[in-house]
């Protein structure tokens, strides 16, 4: 009706836009007051009304976050209530996503994930879900034992047998930024497809790959067995490599906003404890005790040794190596259809989360 009359009603129009602007306001003052270190969160209210909130996630170390927070109460805290759902690949889990079936999932770079998107799948990126450590990564590139005197250097691969877990997705584009550091080309290595990187270390350990593209803990346990040792580390050619992110529904994230904000701030708690636990020492063994129960990986002894997933404890992504990504993908002839970045990263949440609890104070 508004849309009819504003071509005939030019001070209605100014009216209406005032009226926008009141309730803009109003939003945010609303917020203000529902914000009081009286709340059990210490921040904000909980919800009047117990909300459900569904979350694809496989027992990754990357899924930290919500681990955390569930098990110490954070999401509680709002009155959420959180359930993890599994599914068997992500050709799934895009269209429950966008649909609304799920709330939030995990998800990296691949050319398969921007086409969805770019052909309809509408989900937004809200936040960062794994990254590497300075020269502590949990994804890093790693050489046969029996080989290390004589590869001292990424050059040093030339004409070795190397193993990545896959074709235009981030493993193929750490690969990619590794040869371009060495000064290497694809044509001076043997390029070894294995989707499996417990594979690798039975290749590995029969001598049919050189050196691998390797993921914790199977980095750790390879150095135990004697299989394989790091080649320096993934942050001397990619620092800045965005490997996991959060992703969100367009309806949990733009039309519940009550329940997206509190979720995102709870969910940014448990990622605060995280990095308190395993960067500053902090709370460790109840972390590594949650950490247990919900990845595959049961070993304490391990969990003290392994390089971690980097979680940003503000949720920021770097989302210029995202772009960078995609740019490869699309030089392979790997995408179809345009992505629209303005559309699908979607930080507002995460923001007005930070804005609420604060901004994460390094120790």
């Amino acid at each position: 009706m508004i849309k009819r009359q504003m071509v005939w009603f030019v001070p209605l129009l100014f009216f209406v836009f005032l009226l926008g602007g009141c309730s803009a306001s109003q939003s945010n003052k609303d917020v203000e007051e529902e914000v009081s270190d009286k709340h059990p969160s210490g921040d904000l209210a909980p919800l009047d009304k117990k909300a459900s909130v569904f979350i694809a996630e496989d027992g990754a170390a990357s899924g930290a976050g919500f681990y955390i927070a569930k098990e110490k109460g954070y999401f509680e805290d709002y009155n959420i209530e959180v359930e993890f759902t599994q599914f068997a690949n992500s050709d799934d889990m895009l269209p429950a996503l966008a649909a609304g079936e799920v709330d939030i999932a995990g998800g990296v770079s691949t050319s398969s994930f921007f086409n969805a998107i770019a052909q309809g799948i509408d989900v937004k990126i809200i936040a960062d879900k794994g990254h590497y450590i300075d020269g502590n990564s949990y994804f890093s590139f790693v050489i046969r034992e029996d080989l290390k005197e004589e590869i001292k250097d990424y050059s040093d691969l030339k004409g070795k047998r190397i193993a990545v877990s896959s074709r235009n997705a981030v493993d193929d584009y750490i690969f990619q930024e590794m040869l371009k550091h060495a000064g290497l080309t694809e044509d001076d290595v043997e390029f070894v497809l294995m989707s499996d990187f417990g594979n690798m270390l039975a290749a590995m350990g029969n001598g049919s790959i050189d050196a691998a593209l390797q993921i914790e803990p199977l980095i750790t346990q390879g150095i135990e067995q004697g299989l394989h040792v790091r080649l320096g580390d993934a942050t001397d050619f990619a620092p800045n490599a965005q490997i996991a992110m959060v992703l969100g529904s367009p309806r949990f994230i733009l039309e519940e906003e009550d329940v997206s904000l509190r979720f995102m701030a709870a969910y940014l708690k448990g990622v605060r404890d995280y990095n308190d636990a395993f960067v500053n020492g902090e709370g460790k063994e109840e972390v590594i005790d949650i950490m247990t129960k919900h990845t595959a990986l049961k070993d304490h002894e391990i969990w003290e040794k392994v390089s971690i997933t980097g979680l940003n404890p503000n949720g920021e992504m770097f989302i210029d190596d995202i772009k960078n990504q995609y740019e490869m993908y699309e030089r392979n002839g790997a995408t179809r259809g345009e992505f629209d970045f303005d559309k699908s990263i979607e930080t507002s949440v995460t923001e007005k989360a930070v804005d609420i609890i604060g901004e994460y104070e390094t120790k």
